[in-house]
């Protein structure tokens, strides 16, 4: 009879981690690995002792000094004898405000033109394909140093709207402005303000926060989710019993009655600008130099996103579409229910990255004098104080930052959306 015994267990030897399968690739990633810190860490030395060698060495005290330059569109209170921290501060609360704009008016012009060149009409669907090409083959650069032309050379300039025969005139009930200097619209006061509250005590990051705007955003937000329970529902009694009933008026209702309610109460108004000596004064102003920074950056994206909806949507199989018209549902139904669910799928991903890519491509403003994160932290503050790779540096972690926050936020609405398979 023949006993069955376990293979002997080969001992370890150090040959092993180099003709061994089961600890090859593992020694290679190691051995990887230490070349890769070697040559950062000599790459980081290098640049310290040539630093010192200039008399430069690393150091971040120039964020508290004196910035002394002035910067044309804010946000938060400002002043020339604030700190270069401070200044950084503002740049890059005007580089959000491109961002934030400009996704939102890219969304929507390119989901427009995406579905229009969807279109069975020859001339719009030619003409949105002309607007596509246009724009995705010329450098975003020329479309902003173009767009800033075109408001410098064609709109009036604020002498054009004195005398008793203007050559220019105000738009939307005397309340709106056009100028080449900027536009100049009307700015919301509250006669019952609620007040501010006052963060960051330090002066080089010092913010105040209205309590109106707290006010409203919390409204506003709390009837959007009563206003998706609504929604909620109505799915529950379609799938129930094949009705949907109609709750457009209900949902509309919880955001905007409370809204008014709370802008009432507020006493909202209306401060209008008004031209006095040799230019507008009240109202908000917006630089010409952020509108074509805005313009230019979501016109030039919209024709990527209108390619990535047009893409999505003729990723879904006409027999979906088919099957829903043969169940009785009606064309926005089927594109709401059935075809964009299953779009965004495809749509999303690369969705993000042109976000990313507007986000990034604001660092153009300094073309058109728009004082973003480059224009102050990485311009200005970094010829003042000769502090260049700390400027850069910051501004790289603030850029770096600031994308993944958009990264995490629509992958967290990816997972949202997706289809879940059964």
């Amino acid at each position: 009879m023949t006993t069955m015994t376990d293979p002997h267990r080969e001992s370890f030897r150090l040959s092993m981690l180099l003709y061994d399968s089961r600890y090859r690739s593992m020694t290679i990633q190691i051995v990887a690995l230490i070349g890769f810190l070697t040559l950062i860490g000599w790459l980081f030395n290098n640049t310290a002792q040539n630093l010192a060698d200039l008399g430069k060495e690393p150091s971040f005290r120039f964020l508290g000094e004196a910035a002394g330059y002035d910067i044309n569109q804010m946000l938060v209170e400002y002043n020339n004898q604030d700190t270069h921290l401070r200044a950084a501060f503002v740049g890059v609360l005007n580089t959000l405000l491109v961002a934030v704009l400009g996704c939102l008016a890219a969304t929507i012009v390119g989901v427009l033109i995406g579905v229009l060149r969807l279109s069975n009409n020859w001339i719009v669907s030619r003409l949105m394909t002309i607007y596509v090409e246009m724009f995705r083959n010329v450098p975003v650069l020329l479309w902003i140093v173009f767009t800033m032309a075109v408001l410098i050379e064609t709109l009036p300039a604020p002498r054009d709207f004195r005398g008793d025969d203007p050559s220019a005139t105000m738009y939307l009930w005397d309340t709106v402005a056009f100028t080449n200097r900027g536009f100049y619209i009307p700015e919301p006061l509250f006669t019952r303000s609620l007040g501010d509250i006052h963060l960051f005590g330090d002066a080089m990051l010092r913010f105040n926060l209205s309590l109106d705007l707290i006010a409203i955003a919390s409204t506003l937000l709390a009837g959007i989710l009563i206003s998706g329970l609504f929604k909620k529902r109505a799915d529950r009694v379609q799938e129930a019993t094949g009705l949907r009933p109609k709750t457009w008026y209900w949902r509309l209702g919880v955001v905007f009655l409370p809204t008014i309610a709370v802008l009432m109460i507020l006493g909202l108004n209306w401060g209008h600008p008004e031209l006095k000596g040799f230019n507008f004064q009240g109202g908000t102003y917006m630089r010409n130099s952020l509108i074509a920074l805005w313009l230019a950056l979501s016109l030039y994206t919209a024709a990527f996103i209108a390619e990535i909806v047009r893409g999505g949507i003729l990723a879904i199989s006409k027999g979906q579409t088919e099957a829903a018209a043969a169940l009785g549902l009606r064309n926005r139904r089927i594109m709401s229910l059935v075809i964009l669910p299953q779009a965004l799928r495809v749509i999303i991903p690369p969705l993000i990255s042109q976000y990313l890519n507007l986000t990034k491509n604001s660092s153009l403003a300094i073309a058109v004098g728009y004082m973003d994160l480059t224009g102050t932290l990485m311009g200005i503050t970094a010829n003042q104080t000769g502090r260049e790779l700390e400027t850069v540096l910051i501004g790289m972690l603030i850029y770096l930052t600031i994308s993944l926050a958009i990264s995490a936020v629509m992958n967290a609405y990816n997972n949202r959306v997706k289809l879940r398979e059964r």
